[in-house]
């Protein structure tokens, strides 16, 4: 089966060998002629244009920053002369109005399409371990679920178009709330004299424990590393597109209107590109102490 891949970056790549290790013929655009390049390397098809890969996959993948990348890739994808698309994968993180929106673009063209945003981070993605969150028709997801569990080990169908950037959009919510509230705890537990280790090992092990516990202190805070893993930047449009959502529903966020303040410090800072662990760094800065 021939594959679509648009979208070579952080999350692209990765899943795009995963794809050609389980023996999918990729099709692969970018705008950064290096990634295009490093593709090519490991055995996939670079593509001049978007259309090419339209023109050429019978199922697309797209990995992409924001909903505006996305529409304007799909625009040029679509106006394609000869199309051999069939159905159309979203993996970004875009609002649940917005998938619907791409759904109606892709049925002008009889193509299906599927939001199908997913978790686990690029670890997740090089291991092809992904957790998959399925908005769209069961019928659609049978179609793409080969290529699917290439690169995911769960797969949920979570209802129709729109309900896995929902499901998406709900689950990173929760991330950017509990991290900010991890940062200021941490930071609290030092400045009255607990070490790292001590908080580490209590509340891995008690009702305060959470992802952000059990991964990111070991693998980033204990380490003082804070490149890679999951930038503040898209955490803080995640979270936008949380509260943009509340918005439209007349529906109060007190928790993620906190949270969307203290990752634009973050932002502020110049720690935009760095983890979202990496708030913990404005509020030591704020209180004149390092947590270890």
């Amino acid at each position: 089966m021939k594959i679509g891949m648009i979208g070579l970056g952080a999350m692209g790549f990765p899943i795009t060998k995963c794809l050609l290790k389980a023996g999918f013929e990729v099709y692969a655009f970018d705008v950064a002629e290096k990634a295009l390049e490093e593709a090519a390397a490991n055995g996939a098809h670079p593509c001049a244009d978007v259309a090419k890969v339209g023109a050429e996959a019978e199922i697309i993948l797209c990995s992409l920053p924001n909903a505006a990348i996305v529409e304007s890739v799909m625009q040029e994808a679509l106006s394609g002369k000869e199309l051999k698309v069939q159905v159309w994968v979203d993996l970004s993180s875009i609002a649940p109005e917005s998938a619907k929106k791409f759904a109606r673009m892709a049925a002008g063209r009889e193509i299906e399409y599927m939001d199908c945003p997913v978790s686990g981070g690029v670890h997740g993605a090089e291991a092809g371990t992904l957790t998959i969150m399925v908005g769209g028709p069961e019928e659609t997801l049978e179609k793409a679920r080969p290529v699917l569990e290439a690169i995911g080990k769960k797969i949920y169908h979570v209802g129709g178009v729109g309900a896995g950037s929902g499901m998406k959009m709900v689950n990173n919510f929760m991330l950017g709330c509990n991290m900010a509230a991890a940062a200021e705890a941490l930071v609290l537990g030092s400045k009255i004299g607990l070490d790292l280790d001590t908080m580490y090992e209590i509340v891995k092990n008690s009702s305060g424990r959470s992802f952000i516990i059990e991964n990111k202190i070991p693998n980033f805070i204990k380490k003082r590393e804070f490149d890679g893993g999951f930038a503040i930047n898209l955490a803080y449009k995640d979270l936008g597109l949380a509260m943009e959502t509340a918005k439209h529903l007349s529906m109060p966020v007190c928790m993620g209107s906190m949270a969307v303040q203290m990752f634009e410090a973050a932002r502020a800072k110049g720690y935009g590109r760095e983890d979202i662990t990496a708030l913990l760094k404005v509020e030591e800065e704020l209180m004149d102490v390092e947590v270890k």
